[in-house]
C-alpha cells in the first residue's frame, strides 16, 4: 500500500469524513498532519497542494485533493486501485 498523508484540522467535518472513508476501506496506517495553529505547516500544505483548505490528501506522490475528490475516486472505483485493496 502506498504512503498516505492527510493534512487536516480537528474542527473540520470534511477531514473527519476523509479519515472515516479511509478506515472504511481498511486503511489504518496513514499519516495525519494537523495544521491547527501551525502556520508553517499550513503554508507547507498550501505550497505542495496549491490549495488552502483542509483536508489535503496525498496517496504516494499523487495529490488527490480534498474529501470530495477522494469520495469521487471511490465512487468511480479508482480509490481501491490507488490503495491496492481488493
Amino acid at each position: 500500500m502506498p504512503s498516505i498523508k492527510i493534512y487536516s484540522s480537528n474542527l473540520c467535518g470534511f477531514c473527519r469524513a476523509a479519515h472515516r472513508l479511509l478506515r472504511d476501506k481498511g486503511v489504518e496506517d496513514y499519516e495525519s498532519i494537523s495544521v491547527d495553529g501551525d502556520y508553517a505547516m499550513r503554508r507547507h500544505m498550501m505550497k505542495i497542494s496549491g490549495r488552502h483548505t483542509v483536508p489535503q490528501i496525498f496517496i504516494g506522490d499523487r495529490h488527490i485533493g480534498g474529501y470530495t475528490d477522494l469520495a469521487e475516486l471511490d465512487a468511480a472505483g479508482e480509490l481501491d486501485v490507488l490503495l491496492g485493496v481488493p
